[in-house]
Order: structure tokens, then sequence, then C-alpha cells
């Protein structure tokens, strides 16, 4: 896992990556934090979601996706389903879920550059050295990036 600081919304605007990743719910709400500047930003990933069936357990651990035309190319968004609800007690993030959207992933997209956030470990509550491992795990051998968000800059950091 490499790891940069940034904006991931601005970096895959830049060209920095062909895939960016980001955990939803499963109830189509994209209504706060990095899901809500992806559906900002990106309308066809809100699209994407609302076409999914809202509150199916089923969802967990897949993906839906849309990809938009940028400056630089084709950039895929991924809507990872990694947690049911967005609120409640607990952890929300679903480890064998963000196992499962990563495994479909690399399936998908490999030989891609994958760009995420800390999926699971912000709203979703999660760990982020058990959640960093599963993406490790699943993504072994493929050109994927944390993205730390940090608005005003972009720095690259030692592996």
């Amino acid at each position: 896992m490499q790891i940069v600081f940034g904006d991931l919304i601005a970096l895959a605007l830049q060209g920095a990556f062909d895939v960016i990743v980001h955990g939803c719910n499963c109830m189509c709400m994209m209504e706060a934090g990095i899901a809500k500047a992806i559906r900002d930003t990106f309308p066809e990933a809100y699209l994407a979601d609302s076409r999914t069936i809202s509150g199916d357990r089923k969802k967990l651990g897949s993906i839906s996706t849309a990809t938009v035309h940028t400056r630089h190319g084709e950039l895929t968004i991924v809507n990872a389903y990694t947690q049911y609800h967005w609120y409640g007690d607990g952890p929300l993030v679903d480890y064998d879920a963000v196992a499962s959207a990563f495994r479909q992933i690399k399936k998908r997209f490999s030989g891609k550059r994958i760009g995420y956030p800390k999926i699971g470990a912000g709203f979703g509550g999660g760990d982020w050295e058990r959640i960093a491992a599963i993406i490790d795990r699943e993504l072994a051998g493929e050109d994927h990036t944390l993205v730390i968000f940090r608005h005003d800059t972009t720095i690259k950091e030692q592996p």
C-alpha cells in the first residue's frame, strides 16, 4: 500500500488514478464524508448507487461502478458496500464485506491505478489497521494507494 496525503477527488481529476473506491452503506445514501463529495463531484456514482436496492443486505461486500471521462481519460468510481447502515452502536463497517468488495475490485480492475480513503475507519468506526491488512491482502500485486485527506497538499510517504 502506497500512502499519499491529499484530496482523493482532486488527485483523481488530475489523472493520478484510473479507479477510486469509497465505502458505502446499503441504504443508497451518500450524504456525508467522502461519499457526499463523490456524489457532488460525480453524480454518475450516485446514480449507480441509486440503481441498487435500498436496504438490501445482499449488497454487503458487493460493488457498483460508474465511469466518467476527465481531461486525463476515463476514471471509474467504485461504490464498495462495506457497511449496512450509517448509524448505530459499535463499528458499522463489515470486515468481510471489505474483503469481498476488494476481491471484486482486483478481479475487475487488475493492472489499474487504484486510490481510496481510509474506507470503514471514519464514519464506519472500524479499526484501520485491520482494514488496511485486508486491502493489502486482497490487492496484493496491484498499484493501490491510500489517500489521507489533506486539502492543502499532496505529499508521498515512503512505504
